[in-house]
C-alpha cells in the first residue's frame, strides 16, 4: 500500500502532463505556419470543443498522425477561449488525443484569419496542409471525411 501511495502523485502528474494544452498567441502560430525548416508535412487543423463537425473529424487526424508519424506532424489548434483551457485539457484527455494541441488565445478572428489563409471565411473545421520542402499549401474549410486527408496530403507530395 505504501508503494502505491508513493507512486500515486507520479501517476497523477503523468496523466495530467499528457492532457496539457499549450496556450499560444497568433505570432507563435504564424511562425509555425511559415517554418520551412521542418522535414515533415505539417497538418494544422482549426477546431473547437463545441463544434460537432470538428469533434467528429478528430479521429481522422489521430489515425493519420499514428500511421504517418515519420512523415507528417499534426497540430490541432483549438479556438476555444483561453479561459476554457481546463475544459480543453479535459476534452483532450477524455478523447485520448495524442496529436499536439495548441489553444489560440486570440479573440478577434478578423485580425488573424486572413493571415492564415486569405480565402478562409472563418468557419471551422478548417485545415491547412503544408509541404515545408516546397512551400506548397492546401487549405480546406469543411469537415474531412475518411480518406480526404490522405488525398490532400498526396496532392502536395
Amino acid at each position: 500500500m505504501m508503494k502505491f501511495l508513493t507512486l500515486l502523485p507520479i501517476i497523477l502528474l503523468a496523466s495530467l502532463a499528457s492532457a496539457q494544452t499549450t496556450i499560444v498567441k497568433f505570432d507563435h502560430l504564424e511562425k509555425l505556419l511559415a517554418d520551412r525548416t521542418r522535414d515533415k508535412i505539417q497538418i494544422v487543423n482549426f477546431w473547437a470543443t463545441w463544434c460537432a463537425p470538428c469533434v467528429k473529424e478528430l479521429p481522422i487526424f489521430e489515425q493519420y498522425q499514428q500511421a504517418n508519424a515519420g512523415n507528417a506532424h499534426v497540430i490541432l489548434i483549438s479556438l476555444d477561449y483561453a479561459d476554457k483551457v481546463d475544459k480543453v485539457n479535459a476534452f483532450v484527455k477524455k478523447k485520448n488525443l495524442k496529436c499536439e494541441v495548441l489553444l489560440l488565445d486570440e479573440t478577434d478572428g478578423n485580425s488573424w484569419i486572413d493571415k492564415v489563409e486569405p480565402s478562409w471565411g472563418g468557419a471551422i473545421p478548417a485545415t491547412i496542409i503544408i509541404n515545408p520542402k516546397t512551400g506548397r499549401r492546401k487549405f480546406v474549410e469543411k469537415e474531412l471525411k475518411e480518406g480526404d486527408l490522405e488525398l490532400l496530403v498526396n496532392e502536395l507530395l
